[in-house]
């Protein structure tokens, strides 16, 4: 039984909390170390929606008395009434977006990986810009931000990077930014000062736990070794520090070459295709409990789903759910909350 959707129900919450209790008190369940950490965890999330409700709860109490102090005309007590409205109003924002998140994986840590597409320098430029975005972003939420492979642009930008993102339910928010992403701007490089057209893509992959089962055997890997390009500190450009994995069943190819040495990068590059092969894995698992949804084709890698317009206007759009902000600095500044929560609505709305 699972505890997302039913959150503002504390009973149920407790209730879920005494099944998982009555089953840890079973021997048995010790015998698989997958399942009683599985449980275990479930537990953990379980206490922390309890502990949300407690909090809004005691909030809720705070507010009323001091609306009571408010109301026999005390006004000093203004300030702290409208202090404790907003700490309420933050905690239960936080509790309906937690409601969105439907999926085992959405809890997971991200995986943001970004290719520069068609427009040369221009697109090597937007790919780095939303790199920050991400970065930034990622910082304001408190989560942790690890380079996990970059390849530096020609002459300015990025043609590839690949972040770690770790932190409890980054996957949850940042999957659906999984597609094209296209600047309309005057470019830095055009010295004749035209308009411009950019485009990247950006691919979101969940950063599964250790104990997820994703059995890889070493006769189905081709592992290459290359040096790292690009700059880079003492000897990463001297030794064949790069690793390149291609998975021969499926074709998948990784690639790791930020770290120092070569053990390092063929662990993440591992850890980047543990994650490409349990996606493919959940998308057979969803395509068998439902062959079409209507709104498919909108997160399919490829499509283009916002548009960043700096001229002749300043909007970001995003084209599958209509939403659009003039903030477009705020926005490349890592302000994305809007367009996260708006597509996390979308989509849980398109498969009810």
């Amino acid at each position: 039984m699972k505890i997302y959707g039913g959150i503002f129900e504390k009973e149920n919450a407790y209730k879920v909390m005494q099944e998982i209790d009555t089953e840890l008190q079973n021997p048995t369940i010790w015998d698989s170390v997958e399942h009683s950490t599985q449980l275990l965890q479930k537990k953990a999330r379980v206490q922390e929606h309890i502990q949300k409700q407690e909090k809004v709860q005691a909030s809720i109490a705070t507010i009323e008395e001091y609306l009571y102090f408010v109301n026999e005309g005390e006004h000093d007590a203004i300030d702290a009434f409208v202090e404790s409205v907003y700490i309420a109003k933050k905690l239960i924002e936080s509790m309906e977006v937690e409601m969105l998140f439907v999926k085992e994986e959405d809890k997971y840590g991200a995986l943001v990986e970004l290719h520069a597409g068609a427009g040369g320098k221009d697109a090597q430029d937007w790919t780095q810009m939303l790199a920050r975005m991400y970065e930034r972003f990622a910082v304001e939420k408190g989560y942790t931000v690890r380079c996990v492979d970059y390849l530096a642009g020609d002459e300015a930008g990025i043609k590839s990077i690949t972040l770690e993102i770790s932190g409890e339910y980054a996957y949850g928010l940042l999957q659906y930014e999984r597609g094209i992403h296209r600047l309309i701007r005057i470019s830095p490089f055009d010295s004749s000062g035209k308009r411009h057209t950019s485009f990247a893509s950006v691919d979101i992959l969940p950063s599964i736990e250790e104990n997820t089962v994703i059995v890889i055997k070493e006769s189905d890997l081709r592992i290459d070794t290359f040096r790292s390009s690009g700059p880079g500190g003492q000897s990463v450009n001297t030794t064949s520090s790069a690793v390149r994995i291609t998975h021969i069943p499926t074709g998948i190819t990784v690639q790791c070459q930020n770290e120092r040495s070569q053990h390092a990068n063929k662990e993440s590059a591992l850890r980047i295709l543990q994650a490409r092969l349990y996606r493919m894995e959940q998308e057979k698992i969803q395509e068998q409990k439902q062959s079409s949804y209507n709104s498919k084709d909108a997160i399919n890698f490829g499509s283009q789903i916002r548009t960043y317009t700096l001229h002749p206007y300043m909007l970001v759009k995003d084209h599958r759910t209509n939403v659009e902000s003039s903030d477009v600095e705020g926005i490349l500044d890592g302000d994305i909350t809007l367009f996260l929560e708006s597509s996390l609505t979308f989509y849980r709305q398109s498969m009810e």
